[in-house]
């Protein structure tokens, strides 16, 4: 798996739990693994793909895991962000609520 190298020390490091820098740094290279990311995740964090986008989506709430790996947390903020919006845009455009 790639990693980031960050300096020892730094606030990330202690702040996040091997399992949580794990999930980012999966998260950021998952893509060069053979199969699909849902095995992936299976072989390589031993959990279930719900509980991994669980843990995943509060893990990028928090401001250790900004400074860890911004690029990755970012992206997923941002991903995250379109879906609600398209989510929420197509309800009021099908005059549906929820």
């Amino acid at each position: 798996m790639l990693a980031l190298v960050h300096p020892p020390g730094k606030a990330c490091d202690v702040e996040l739990s091997p399992r949580e820098r794990a999930l980012l740094d999966f998260e950021r290279s998952w893509r060069w693994l053979p199969g699909p990311k849902a095995e992936a995740i299976r072989a390589h964090l031993r959990m279930s793909r719900a509980r991994y986008y669980r843990l995943l989506g509060a893990l990028i709430e928090r401001p250790a895991a900004l400074a860890y790996d911004p690029l990755t947390v970012r992206r997923l903020r941002r991903r995250r962000e379109q879906w609600r919006r398209a989510r929420f845009e197509g309800s009021r455009a099908n005059g549906r609520s929820r």
